[in-house]
């Protein structure tokens, strides 16, 4: 059996760290936004909203080094569980990617700063703290 996943995209607000009641353990939640690679009738391109976990140490750099916006490649499984709202008395069921690993494709202030902004150098390459990649640029699906 294989359960793996791997994503690229962008961060839909800002990570939220939380530690579990038990162990004191670190856990944040994000969203990512993928987009998808075609569009539809019209051109315009869609995005999956896929939720993601990372626990310990992971967490707490993710929490303090990306925001909102940011571009970050997930390696993780997919998993799902479920609950029991007792509010509605309704089971509720979560799929969500736990991660294994998260690497942060641009640095806090360069995803805080407009793209579109004419001082922005386009010509310049961006120093990453996973290598010296090209200016990364892609549409925010939101």
């Amino acid at each position: 059996m294989f359960n793996k996943v791997v994503l690229i995209g962008r961060l839909t607000k800002d990570p939220e760290l939380r530690y579990t009641s038990t162990n004191n353990l670190p856990v944040v939640s994000f969203t990512l936004a993928v987009n998808r690679p075609y569009g539809n009738q019209n051109g315009d391109r869609n995005a999956d909203f896929i939720n993601c976990t990372a626990w310990r140490k992971q967490a707490e750099n993710i929490h303090r080094y990306v925001s909102k916006g940011s571009m970050v490649a997930v390696e993780g499984k997919l998993q799902t569980r479920d609950y029991m709202d007792e509010k509605i008395n309704a089971r509720r069921y979560i799929t969500e990617v736990v991660c294994d690993s998260v690497v942060f494709l641009d640095t806090k202030s360069s995803s805080d700063s407009d793209y579109n902004s004419p001082a922005n150098d386009d010509s310049k390459e961006e120093e990453l703290p996973n290598g010296n990649f090209d200016n990364v640029e892609d549409d925010l699906p939101f």
